[in-house]
């Protein structure tokens, strides 16, 4: 026990013992200045003088821009970037998918590729077969606000029907209707005969998508017009507008030729579409 004693007194003493840090001129000798130091003291201080500049580098690298030149570290202007650049990214895709669609759709329109839709007989009959009793057909109050928002929509809509035309469609050439549509010939068309380099025109207001020479039907232009319409122009002659050119009803278009591989003379082949399904035009447009 007294050695413990001894030995703690001993520690004591040297960590309390005074000495005397003195800063000379190295050529005069003279006394600059001097601090009066114990072990204690230097230990105290060192400790303190390190959790200050663990604590003061912490904060310069987690809230300053400072930490962008160590390297490991990202800088923030890097990572919004980044960040704008993924959401670009994603809606360019979505774009890129949607107008995959649109231009399939068009390749059917210039094919002529049309699927027939069948229906299960079966299921129809099993349908008809089920007790109306039994089946709540009142409707809702959301179904009828719905049905009648419908009805005024589809009121001013010229495609529903022969009997609800309000939509002014130009006959693009006026001459003599030498084929006539035939769907179940997979003839999509009305194919018009008139003069040579008589002026094709825009049927109604729209926007050109297509206007390129084709192997099979020579120049062919596409007008793209509200309610999802699209105007097939082929075996023209000539194009007078390029594609994503706006053109109003009844402007020339082009002109009435015989061009194309499929051609038997001077006629246009005109085709109307909706939704990816083809139209008889001589229910809009009287071309005689």
């Amino acid at each position: 026990m007294a050695k413990k004693e001894k030995r703690t007194k001993k520690i004591k003493k040297k960590l309390l013992h005074k000495y005397r840090l003195v800063v000379l001129n190295e050529d005069t000798f003279e006394e600059r200045f001097s601090f009066k130091l114990n072990r204690l003291n230097v230990f105290v201080f060192s400790v303190i003088s390190a959790l200050i500049l663990i604590t003061g580098t912490t904060i310069l690298i987690a809230f300053t821009p400072l930490r962008e030149y160590i390297p490991g570290y990202s800088s923030t202007k890097l990572k919004k970037r980044a960040t704008r650049l993924t959401y670009k990214a994603d809606s360019l895709q979505q774009e890129l998918t949607v107008n995959n669609q649109y231009l399939a759709s068009i390749r059917k329109v210039l094919t002529g590729d049309v699927k027939t839709v069948h229906f299960n007989k079966d299921s129809i009959i099993n349908a008809a077969s089920i007790d109306a009793s039994e089946v709540d057909l009142s409707a809702s109050k959301e179904d009828s606000l719905l049905r009648e928002k419908v009805s005024r929509e589809d009121k001013y809509n010229p495609l529903l029907g022969a009997t609800a035309i309000d939509y002014v469609l130009f006959a693009p050439v006026k001459g003599t209707i030498s084929q006539e549509y035939k769907p179940n010939e997979k003839h999509y068309a009305v194919d018009v005969v008139t003069v040579k380099d008589a002026p094709v025109k825009a049927i109604a207001d729209g926007t050109v998508i297509f206007a390129e020479w084709t192997a099979e039907t020579g120049y062919v232009m596409i007008l793209k017009h509200r309610n999802d319409l699209l105007s097939v122009y082929k075996h023209n002659a000539s194009l007078t507008k390029e594609q994503g050119e706006l053109v109003k009803a009844g402007e020339v278009i082009g002109t009435v030729g015989s061009t194309g591989e499929l051609t038997t003379g001077p006629h246009l082949h005109f085709e109307l579409w909706r939704q990816g399904y083809p139209i008889n035009p001589t229910n809009f447009i009287d071309f005689e």
